[in-house]
């Protein structure tokens, strides 16, 4: 199983940044996604995660409003819209996996680095 994580880069605050996670090696529609993210210096932290029955999303308060996490299941991605953004939402972003019924994600993406700054 592998997740590629991509679209990170530098951004404004205030603007606006679109990651994506590409799955392979799974059956994509048969797992929980999640995306978690990583501070210089931080504990990593639940950002938001999609159901894969659904596609019902949940988000962490720190995100609520301003992001928004949807699937394609036909193309195997899972995508992170990400609006108004701020400084302290840079850090490294991580996608993950999580099978049916379970309660951790079993597989993790390399992550792809987003920087808010003027």
């Amino acid at each position: 199983v592998q997740l590629q994580a991509s679209g990170g880069g530098l951004v404004e605050p205030g603007g606006s940044l679109r990651l994506s996670c590409a799955a392979s090696g799974v059956t994509f529609s048969s797992y929980d996604m999640g995306w978690f993210r990583q501070a210089p210096g931080k504990e990593r932290e639940f950002v938001g995660a999609i159901s894969r029955v659904g596609g019902v999303a949940s988000y962490a308060d720190s995100v609520k409003g301003r992001f928004t996490i949807s699937r394609d299941n036909a193309k195997n991605t899972m995508y992170l819209e990400m609006d108004s953004l701020k400084p302290e939402d840079t850090a490294v972003y991580h996608c993950a996996a999580r099978r049916a019924f379970s309660a951790s994600y079993a597989y993790w993406g390399q992550g792809t680095l987003v920087t808010v700054s003027s």
